[in-house]
């Protein structure tokens, strides 16, 4: 059973039971289209999921990673579906996509890696082109999306979406303006999935009537989607009190200095221990998830808290940043001791939704305008979920997936599977 795996729920005040299809809809145990590529130079192997299409499109993300299964990237898939689902608004002009998921097991390190890649893209050219929107994921950057695909042929990660756009042109120009613009010294679409993580936590600590300032945090994981968590919540006024990376944990009960993490961090989200101040400690790399801290962001790895670790987490809250890191039954074992999980459907869902809020014009290439933007869908999904989980009697990923379900018959009966 994977992380985003549906659960079933406890059905009160006459609700219908947690269901994420329609008898008229194709089951959502087995997905729509699943596929194994072998690399005929190397042997290594890359997967492809379409859990599910509207108008003939899916969307999501393309990782690589030594050990990646097409198990992982089929819960992915299925948590793509969910994402979607849960950011759809009727009266907006992003119209929610499929859920998809590619994944490559590969060392993004590799020097062979590049070169995996672009031949993983030129075997998925027909889906790229037609059903398969992607981008960046976990081991790989959106400049190295980008340049596969140009080395593959393709047009863009993006294309099988320009069909239904209003007008190509204009939306490829927002969205590549979009790109370019630099918050910090940091590209905007960078820091987007950071932002939605951090009002996520916010949003769970307000209605806890917790303050900010003061909380104390601590990440695993400081590249994209960490460092941008920590930035918007160090800003928030949270304190930032264990990062860890691949090189280890790095940790300071008074609070770290972020910006100074930050300005001393690689491409691949390893920081310079010369950016530590006199007072921090480095840790072994498994210490940042039993640190005193009153949340927790795994931000890196998928299956990093599980049976044999949870008992040492001692946060309140774990928001999670990445896709799937907390095991189900880990999950089950941390809420009998009280520690609430924000899944990861809601969580780090603010990057996919920023790329077609630009690319559809519900906003523009505006830094001010995005952070805005995803601050009120953020605030306003999280709080959902919280309030659905409270009055069933459910934990959050639940009510999040019970909101999905309610959702996906509805946008299936607007759009169609096929278009």
């Amino acid at each position: 059973m994977t992380g985003d795996a549906p659960r079933p729920a406890r059905c009160r005040r006459g609700r219908r039971p947690l269901s994420l299809t329609t008898p008229e809809e194709p089951s959502m145990t087995t997905p729509l289209l699943s596929l194994t590529w072998t690399d005929h130079v190397t042997g290594r192997r890359g997967h492809l999921v379409v859990d599910r299409l509207v108008r003939g499109v899916a969307s999501g993300g393309l990782r690589m990673r030594e050990g990646c299964t097409l198990e992982e990237v089929a819960g992915l898939a299925r948590g793509m579906t969910m994402k979607e689902a849960l950011h759809y608004n009727p009266e907006g002009k992003y119209i929610p996509l499929g859920g998809a998921k590619g994944g490559i097991d590969c060392d993004p390190q590799d020097p062979r890696a590049f070169g995996i890649l672009v031949r993983y893209l030129r075997a998925m050219r027909p889906y790229v082109e037609h059903l398969w929107t992607t981008g960046e994921d976990l081991g790989l950057s959106q400049d190295t999306v980008d340049r596969a695909m140009a080395e593959a042929g393709l047009v863009s990660s993006v294309q099988a979406v320009y069909r239904l756009l209003d007008d190509e042109t204009a939306a490829r120009r927002r969205l590549a303006d979009a790109f370019a613009v630099t918050v910090d010294g940091r590209g905007l679409d960078e820091l987007v999935g950071g932002c939605g993580v951090a009002e996520s936590v916010l949003t769970a600590l307000d209605r806890a009537g917790v303050p900010h300032r003061g909380t104390r945090v601590g990440l695993q994981g400081f590249g994209t989607m960490g460092g941008a968590t920590a930035y918007f919540l160090d800003r928030a006024g949270l304190r930032i009190v264990a990062v860890a990376d691949i090189k280890g944990t790095m940790a300071n009960p008074g609070g770290l200095d972020v910006a100074r993490l930050l300005a001393g961090r690689d491409a691949h989200g390893a920081v310079d221990r010369a950016a530590l101040r006199p007072g921090d400690r480095e840790l072994p790399g498994d210490s940042w998830l039993a640190v005193d801290a009153d949340v927790l962001v795994p931000a890196a790895v998928s299956y990093a808290v599980d049976t044999a670790n949870e008992s040492g987490v001692r946060a309140r809250w774990i928001a999670e940043a990445a896709n799937m890191p907390v095991l189900p039954e880990a999950e089950a074992r941390l809420a009998r001791r009280g520690v609430t999980v924000l899944p990861d459907v809601v969580v780090n869902s603010a990057t996919n939704a920023w790329w077609w809020w630009t690319l559809f014009g519900d906003i523009g290439a505006d830094a001010e305008e995005a952070f805005a933007h995803v601050r009120r869908s953020m605030r306003e999904l999280t709080g959902r979920m919280l309030e659905r989980a409270d009055a069933d009697g459910i934990s959050p990923r639940a009510a999040a997936h019970a909101i999905a379900a309610d959702r996906l018959p509805v946008i299936t009966e607007r759009f169609g599977w096929y278009g």
